[in-house]
Parts: structure tokens; sequence; C-alpha cells
């Protein structure tokens, strides 16, 4: 057999073993797995996890991970026995709030292909005898959800992959990475230096450490959350044959942040209701390979029964058969939380051949170990990557204090029930433009993004609400949709299509690439052709080897050598400034080329409207009319004393242009035009509007309706590649497709009854079956109805009626063809 690349993985728990038997299954064969405690009790977070695998979420990634790890576990077999007790799971509703959270959830199982089942009262305690049925309302039951043996798995999956070459080494810490060149070349450790061509470090909570080693941020913080077992319960004596075995489903009381599962006849209760409890791992005990135990290892401490007293109490609330039992065993057990909730994936930027998988929970285990295996071996996943890359956080993220607060919320969060577009309470002004103060004095309502505030409306333009025409009002929403909304968005949309508005648009991404070899980097990445002459502005798109999408940006040549790129966040920050140093580094003198991110020291003004060029003309000298400027063209101008690179793209479907300046100068700048504007009926636009205007025009958004798991055909983006051009990263994926030839395309909806809001990731029904999922959908304000888009068969037809399912109800809607909007770019053009 011929050598594969050697790699090897930091941490022998759920995710390292799933890792090595990932790359073993695919003909890896030289992998070396580590850690720091002994093989048959590694003592991280895998040794204490209660194992509960509850597959829907919110996120399709995760959800699609925790699917993998239930087929995988289930298949993990000894003696006739699998790793997986498929009992199902049940989640519970005490409030009318979650009880509506649920049917929300269930659409989110029915969008990602998971069976599941909205129960009465009745139907709960026939499924689950010991509730209280006088305390519930109703439950959400998956039946292919179960607890999966992770400590067991871990020890077959060792047994499986030792049997095939793997290398295990415990009781051996890590001290170190060496490398050479930016490049790994292998493990230090307390015996030695393992050489390497690549390292995964799956150290769970010691994964922030391992990542210091190489000057990498891992922003992840350990937590402890309490877990007890309680004395026999008997009202379940002899229910289950086995001491640690179970037959009733997993169960949540998430408004009482709960959760439970069998053990024999005794009961597990995971508790999140306490007080966050941040670990220092250098307060964490040491290893000792000839003491360490169930009840003795670094990752399980002392219990602090004061603080699990009151979820006893809800416990015996909900389960009163529990109230015959005692708490016999308890304990405050590490793992990892991380500033948004996700996981932690990919390759550091800061060193080659060094990749991460932290912050992993046994429910995703298995499913990120497929991921990664994946990357290592083809570059791609095959399921988008983009929630859990390592590199999404802005830097401002990645403070110790930052993460260490956020990481706290969401362990108070997770089971609360949060809307979409929920904005944290603290941190908050950590990024401002400078437009903010102006921002606050028109009233704006902020939400945050990044860091970044970002205005939704401004509470200045309600008086718009008495004079915008009838057909311009919107419908009353529903109290979920309503909830983060106003219908002053109505108003400044109607004021952007029929005047003049200023949209803040300073926390796009802005990147900066120079240097003689910046159009060959371009030229390679990107799928159009660069090679324009200054003065040129391009959109297109950065695909993967297999022709997915990994982003879509806009490339503006100010001069030969320099490009200003608008990109979609910190993952193509990294993406290019990876590939710059690669070139540099490999190419000629004349190749070398600088990425720098100038987001924080600019900012940028949306200026679009019928009257714009109006409103430009009396603050400019430049020429702004059509030839002056003309669409996707950039120039530099001075605007009210202020110099100004402004580029004619507009992302609502109107008239006009994205202005840029330094940051110094941006409150001068928007000064100069407010003041302009006030003849022309100049407003303030928030982003409620901007979403809904761009949504009509049918413009995609990266993340929601494009990603990895998409091709330019299927996203109706075939116009963004040039297969003509020599070569790009993607284009021999693209050889011989065809539009009409792709299985599924990205259409257009527009809802029947021209009111019912849908807010993203509600399933799409055709003939009854679930077809497809929303990825971005808004009310469309010029068209008087809501729009969503949804990836569907091909089969699916324009003109065809679906229906979306929200919150339990069908809604119908219709295929519509799109733009819906100017489909013939006049108002763009003009």
């Amino acid at each position: 057999m011929a050598s594969t690349p050697s790699i090897v993985i930091i941490g022998a728990g759920i995710v390292g073993t799933n890792l090595a038997d990932e790359l073993v299954a695919r003909g890896w064969n030289n992998i070396t797995v580590l850690d720091k405690g002994p093989l048959n009790m590694p003592g991280g977070s895998t040794s204490h996890a209660p194992g509960l695998v509850f597959q829907t979420n919110p996120s399709k990634t995760m959800a699609e991970f925790a699917k993998y790890t239930v087929e995988k576990f289930l298949s993990l077999t000894e003696d006739g026995v699998s790793c997986f007790d498929q009992v199902g799971g049940l989640e519970v509703a005490t409030t009318e709030t979650r009880l509506a959270d649920l049917k929300r959830k269930l659409g989110y199982a029915a969008s990602w292909g998971i069976s599941g089942k909205i129960l009465s009262r009745a139907e709960c305690k026939e499924l689950y005898p010991l509730l209280n049925e006088e305390d519930i309302l109703g439950g959400l039951h998956v039946p292919t959800d179960g607890l999966a043996r992770a400590a067991r798995a871990v020890q077959l999956l060792i047994k499986r992959t030792e049997a095939a070459g793997v290398t295990y080494r415990g009781n051996t810490t890590v001290t170190g990475i060496a490398q050479a060149g930016r490049r790994v070349t292998g493990v230090e450790t307390s015996e030695g230096v393992i050489p390497a061509d690549i390292v995964v470090s799956c150290a769970g909570f010691w994964g922030a450490k391992i990542g210091e080693m190489i000057g990498m941020v891992v922003p992840l913080l350990p937590l402890a959350h309490q877990y007890v077992t309680t004395t026999p319960v008997p009202a379940r004596k002899g229910c289950n044959e086995l001491p640690n075995g179970a037959s009733l489903p997993i169960l949540r009381h998430q408004d009482r942040d709960l959760y439970y599962r069998e053990h024999g006849d005794r009961y597990g209760i995971g508790s999140y209701a306490h007080r966050p409890m941040p670990v220092d791992l250098a307060d964490l005990g040491s290893y000792d390979a000839d003491s360490i135990s169930d009840h003795n290892m670094p990752s399980r401490l002392d219990f602090t029964l004061e603080d699990f007293l009151p979820a006893w109490e809800d416990t015996k609330q909900l389960l009163p058969a529990l109230r015959e039992s005692d708490i016999e065993d308890g304990f405050n057990g590490v793992f990892s939380f991380t500033p948004d909730g996700g996981a932690l994936v990919g390759e550091s930027k800061e060193l080659d051949g060094f990749f991460v998988a932290e912050a992993v929970w046994v429910t995703h285990s298995a499913g990120i170990a497929r991921a990664v295996a994946e990357l290592l071996i083809t570059g791609k996943s095959q399921v988008d990557l983009g929630e859990c890359d390592v590199h999404r956080f802005e830097a401002v993220q990645l403070t110790p204090e930052y993460v260490s607060e956020t990481s706290q919320q969401n362990f108070v969060e997770i089971y609360d029930v949060l809307h979409p577009l929920q904005p944290k309470l603290s941190p908050r002004n950590l990024r401002v433009s400078p437009f903010h103060a102006r921002h606050k004095a028109l009233g704006g309502v902020f939400l945050e993004s990044g860091g970044w505030e970002r205005p939704y409306w401004f509470e200045a333009n309600a008086e718009l609400l008495k004079e915008m025409p009838a057909e311009w009002q919107p419908p009353a929403r529903d109290a979920w949709s309503a909830m983060f909304s106003s219908p002053i968005a109505a108003a400044e949309a109607w004021k952007t299509r029929t005047a003049v508005a200023m949209y803040d648009m300073t926390p796009l991404k802005r990147l900066e690439i120079s240097g003689p070899g910046a159009l060959k980097l371009l030229q390679e990445l990107t799928t159009a052709d660069m090679a324009k002459k200054p003065g040129a502005v391009t959109y297109t798109l950065l695909l993967d080897n297999a022709g997915g999408i990994r982003s879509d940006i806009t490339v503006a040549r100010l001069n030969e050598d320099t490009f200003q790129l608008g990109a979609n966040g910190n993952i193509d920050t990294a993406y290019f400034e990876r590939a710059a140093r690669h070139q540099t580094e490999t190419g000629t003198a004349g190749d070398w080329v600088q990425v720098r991110d100038t987001t924080g020291g600019t900012c940028c003004i949306g200026l679009w409207g019928p009257l714009a060029r109006d409103l430009i003309s009396t603050v400019s000298s430049d020429d702004f009319s059509n030839d002056g400027l003309r669409y996707f063209r950039t120039k530099q101008v001075v605007i009210g004393g202020v110099t100004v690179t402004a580029m004619r793209l507009s992302y609502v479907g109107e008239l006009g242009w994205e202005l840029y300046t330094s940051a110094d100068n941006g409150q001068r700048l928007w000064d100069a035009l407010w003041k302009a504007g006030q003849p022309h009926g100049v407003i303030a636009a928030g982003r409620a509007a901007f979403s809904s205007l761009r949504l009509e025009k049918g413009y995609r958004s990266w993340g929601t309706d494009m990603t990895t798991e998409h091709d330019p055909l299927e996203a109706g983006l075939g116009f963004a590649v040039k297969m003509t051009k020599e070569n790009f990263v993607g284009k021999a994926a693209l050889e011989g497709r065809a539009e009409e030839d792709s299985a599924r395309h990205l259409r257009c909806l527009t809802v029947d009854d021209g009111r019912s809001v849908v807010l993203g990731k509600e399933p799409v029904f055709y003939k009854d079956q679930a077809v497809g999922y929303v990825t971005s959908a808004a009310y469309g304000y010029t068209v008087a109805k809501p729009i969503a888009y949804a990836y569907l068969p091909a089969a699916v037809s324009i003109g065809d009626s679906v229906e979306i399912e929200y919150f339990g109800r069908r809604i119908q809607a219709t295929v519509t063809a799109d733009p819906l909007y100017d489909p013939t770019m006049t108002r763009l053009r003009g």
C-alpha cells in the first residue's frame, strides 16, 4: 500500500478517534493519535458525556452532522450491540411560547430530512408515562434521536483503527508544534518530536492551549455543566435490562433548562439552569494513570449541590415519580462553549498543515470528523463548513474578554427561544461607523452583527407612514415575524424607490489586494476575467475545487496593481491571505502580493434612488452622468470637499453609487450629502428596507442563498462564470455542466395571501412532499407581497404552486420568475 501523508491527531476522544477512523476508511494509513490521558479513560469531555443526541437544529450543517453521527454509531457494533440506543427524543412544552417554538423546530426537522411529530399532552403522557400531564401542553417527538455510548464508541474505534495500522499513544503530553517555513513539521511531546505532514487538534477544552503553541486564537471557553444520577426510581424497577440501559426517549424540559436520560432504573439529569462556571485550565487536576477513574478525572469537577437544588425541585414537578428518589451522585463536567455556540473547524491561516476540530459535542462528533477527513483528502467537505469555520470571527470577537462574556451568555441562553434577528444585549458598541452619531440622532434602531452596530430602521422616518400611498402600506404581521421589525421599513423602501436614501454600508468587509502579483492571484481564485482596465468593477464568485460557491465578491480595479474587494467576512480574508502568502513565497519577484483588511479604516455610504443624481450634482463637480460613470465602473471624485472612491453599484436596484472614503472623513461626507439632499427628500434607510429591496431584485446572499453545497448554475449565477478564461479554481468541476441539467434551482416564491411573512429555513412542500427549504425571505414592499427563495427540484416549474410550513401551518405560495422588480435593469442603468 502506498504511504499517505503522515498525520498526528491530538486528542483520543470522540472526535479524534472518529477522525482516525474516517481517514482509514478513505485509505490513509500513516496516522498517530496522542492523548495526555490513558487511552481507556482519556479524561476529556467524552469520558463523562451523557450522550444525548437530538438531531434537530436551526443550522442545516449541524443537523447533517448529527444525522451522520446517529448513522455511524448505529453501525458501530460489537457482539451485536451498537454504540447507539435509538430510543427517540421528546421535547416538552410547558408554555405556549415553547409549544410554538417546537412547531417551528419541527419545520427545521422537515427542512433537513428528519422525521418528527408534534404530540398532544395525552400523547406525550402515553409515550412517557412518568410525565406530570397537568404541566405540559405538548411535545416534539423525533423517533431517530437517542443515546450515543460515547466512551464505548471510542474504545471500539481505537480497536478498529489500531487493527488498520493507526498508532495510539496515551499519557503523552503535547509541549509544542514543530514547524519550518510556516508549515507544520511535527508535534513536540514529553517523549520527543513526532514528525507530521498534517496535525489536527481535537483536544476539546484544551484546544485553546494547543492553538497558543502556534500563535493561533482558538475562541472557546471551558465551562462546567452539572450532571447528576439518582438513586433507583421505584417506578422504573425492572424496566431496563442493562444497568446503564434505557427504553424511554431522551427528554428535554427546556423551559427549565433541563434534560433527562435513564441509567437502568436510575435517572441522569443535566442542568443548564445554574450560573455559568468558567474553568481555568490551570486549576484542573493533573493526569495520574494509576488513579484516574470515572470519578477522578480532570474534566470532572466537584459537584456544587446548591447550584442544582432548584433544578431538582423542577425535576420532581415534571417527573413526580422521582420524588421517591434522591440525588446519588453528581459532578460539574467541563466542556467547550464558543462566542456563537458553533464548533471550530478548519486549517490555521498562521501555519499550513495545522487543522482544528474543537468545541465539538458528541452529538456532532462523527459528522464533523467525516467533514475534516474530506477536507484533508479532497479539500472540500460535502457539508458546508461556513458556520463552523474557525476563521469566521472578526478580530474584536477573538479577545479573551469577548470570548468569555459571549460564551457564558450562550450557556445561559442554550435552551432559550431566540428570534433569528435577536441581538446580543452585551457586549455592544464594539464597532460603530463614522455615521453612528447621526444615526442615533435620527432614532436609529440598531441590531448587531460581527461586532458592528447596524441600523435596521430610523424612528425619525415614522412620520413618512402618514404620507405614504396606500399601496405601500404593509399588512399587519404575526407576532413572531414582527419581532425586530417595524412598518417604518416600508416607508424607507418607498423613499428609496421614489426619491433618494442613504444607507450605511460600512460593515461590508473590504479588502485591498495590491502588488505586481495581484492580478495573477485574482485571476486564479475568481470566476470572472479580472484583466480589465482600471476603473472596472466586476461581480464574481470564489469556488472550491468541486465547483461549490465559497463566496461572492465585487472587485474594483483601482489601478494596475491595486484592487478593492467587497467580501463577505473574515473567512474570505483568511482565504486570500493564505493564497497571497503561497504565491509570494513560491513565485518570482514579480508575483508578490499583499492583502489588507481596510474595513475599519474606511466607510461607505450607499446613495440610491431615482433622485440620487440630482442630489449629488449639487455637492460635486465630477461627472455622475450615465456616460461619466457607467454601471459597474469606479472613479475617484470629490464630494463636499471629501475625496471619495465612487462605484456605480446598487444592491437595492435603483440608480446610485457606493461612496467610499476614509473613516476620519466619513461624518463630513454624510453631512454634505444629508444637507444637499433635503430639497430632494433624502432619508436615512436601514437594513430592514435594504433586505426587502435586495430580494425584490433577486440578489443572492452568500451563506443563505448559496454555500459550498451549491454550484453557480443551481444558484442562478452562471453569468458570473467566464468559462473561456484560461483557468480558475473550480473551473474543471464545471466543465460540461449546463443550467438545464441541474437537479435543483434556486427559485423565487411569492406568498399567495399577500401577508404571511416567513423568515427563512422553513420547509417547502410540493405535492405534499418536503422538497426544499427557504433560504432568504422578506416582505416585498414594492411588489406588496411576501417573498421567499428556496432550492427546489428541477421538476418544479415557474407558475407551480407550493406550500411553506410556518409554525405548523401550510402557506400557499407560487413559484415566480425573478427578479420581481425591474427585470430589464432600466432603473439601474439609466
